[in-house]
């Protein structure tokens, strides 16, 4: 087999920066760290876009406050850290099925809008919000989850690889990200601090020169 060097790969589309997958970043707030015993009690979602230049942005936000599923433990613990009361009537919570059926409506759109062919999640510490995500979804019954159902793009790794960081508020001023931490802990917020983290990363990289210089065409 000889392998050959084609022109310069063209990267300033979604599709072709993340191979296929249209990133969304999320952020969830708990009731405890089990995804399958402990409630899901905020979720925000934030879509990316990139121009034509090739830098990723925010795109649009989504941010829903939601009732806990019947027989879902909250632990006291996780209240007291995040300040949230679930029995408040002014949250204007919403259903596990409600919030993410929006979300997915959402991201189904941006992954045929950009030629995607599956979303994947970006959070800091990842697992952690995936695998509340992937929990509801199965609780609620949704089908057509456009979400890749392991793989994530996690912002701590990253963050530690490129700013020595892996905590969010210091990830975030390595990167001369504003951070206050009176609004952190809060799903809205974090998602969008964690947003321009990724884009920030993401775009650092492409300043450096760091797109595939080659792509790797192989003939018999």
């Amino acid at each position: 087999m000889k392998v050959l060097m084609s022109e310069k790969k063209n990267m300033n589309t979604l599709v072709s920066r993340f191979r296929g997958y249209y990133p969304v970043v999320i952020d969830v707030e708990t009731g405890g760290f089990n995804a399958k015993t402990d409630g899901l009690l905020e979720i925000a979602a934030i879509t990316l876009k990139m121009d034509k230049d090739g830098w990723l942005a925010i795109d649009e936000t989504l941010h829903f406050h939601v009732d806990p599923f019947e027989g879902a433990n909250l632990e006291p613990a996780a209240l007291a850290f995040t300040g949230i009361d679930p029995t408040n009537p002014l949250r204007g919570a919403v259903s596990e099925y409600d919030a993410l059926h929006a979300i997915f409506k959402v991201v189904r759109k941006g992954i045929k809008n950009t030629d995607c062919n599956r979303a994947i999640i970006v959070a800091h510490n990842a697992n952690f919000d995936h695998s509340f995500v992937m929990n509801a979804a199965e609780r609620a019954s949704l089908k057509r989850n456009p979400f890749h159902p392991f793989a994530t793009f996690d912002t701590a790794a990253l963050s530690g690889l490129v700013f020595g960081q892996t905590i969010l508020a210091k990830a975030c001023s390595t990167a001369g990200i504003p951070f206050d931490g009176k609004q952190a802990h809060g799903a809205l917020y974090d998602t969008n601090r964690t947003a321009l983290l990724f884009c920030e990363i993401v775009n650092k990289w492409k300043k450096m020169g760091g797109w595939p210089l080659v792509e790797e065409t192989q003939q018999p």
